[in-house]
């Protein structure tokens, strides 16, 4: 059960980590977002929170172009024409 456990943290925490890196930013905008509904202001909070969403977008994006980039020169570095195992020189 430890090495059960063990691993399963050496697998989810570096998958986490940026959940864990986001979540006070995310709580700090809650809470902005909850003041200033209270106070009848929403427009600005509105506009904010777009941005945010655009910024989040863009690092995916980002994040998506870096894989594919990663993807394609691990294609070109695999070799094309692979002899047949079955017949000897």
């Amino acid at each position: 059960m430890t090495r059960i456990r063990a691993l399963a943290t050496a697998v989810l925490l570096p998958l986490l980590f940026p959940v864990h890196l986001l979540r006070p930013v995310l709580e700090f905008r809650l809470v902005k977002l909850r003041a200033a509904r209270a106070s009848g202001d929403r427009g600005a909070i509105s506009i904010e929170l777009a941005l945010a969403v655009i910024v989040l977008v863009a690092i995916a994006g980002a994040v998506v172009y870096a894989i594919t980039q990663l993807g394609t020169n691990v294609k070109n570095k695999i070799p094309q024409n692979v002899p047949d195992g079955g017949t000897a020189p």
